[in-house]
């Protein structure tokens, strides 16, 4: 069975931070994870006080990938999620983006394979 062939995740993240940096929406890298295969995960803040964490999820009988909300509420319970995530997979990437109006490019061409 061949696989298709995949970006790795330093590769991947960097693209990312370059999409949100051109659509003037400021992006972080608040944990690295491993470079060639680690999840990563998208902490969407909205500056209220409020935020949302992303994660791919992958369809056994489409096959299609998606991202879909990990964690949604006030922001110390979001990051408390993002913890626990982080502990069970050390691997794991998180990124944080700032957008009062919640937007995170992961739903736009390109970046939901």
């Amino acid at each position: 069975m061949a696989t298709d062939p995949r970006l790795t995740a330093d590769f991947w993240v960097g693209a990312y931070l370059r999409r949100c940096a051109l659509a003037d929406i400021p992006a972080y890298v608040i944990a690295r994870g491993d470079v060639t295969a680690g999840a990563v995960l998208v902490k969407l803040a909205t500056l209220d006080g409020r935020a949302r964490a992303f994660q791919r999820s992958f369809d056994l009988m489409s096959g299609a990938r998606a991202w879909v909300t990990l964690a949604e509420g006030a922001e110390p319970e979001v990051d408390a999620v993002i913890a626990r995530q982080r502990r069970h997979d050390p691997d794991l990437w998180v990124i944080e983006v700032e957008s009062r109006t919640g937007r995170t490019l992961l739903q736009e061409d390109g970046l939901s394979s």
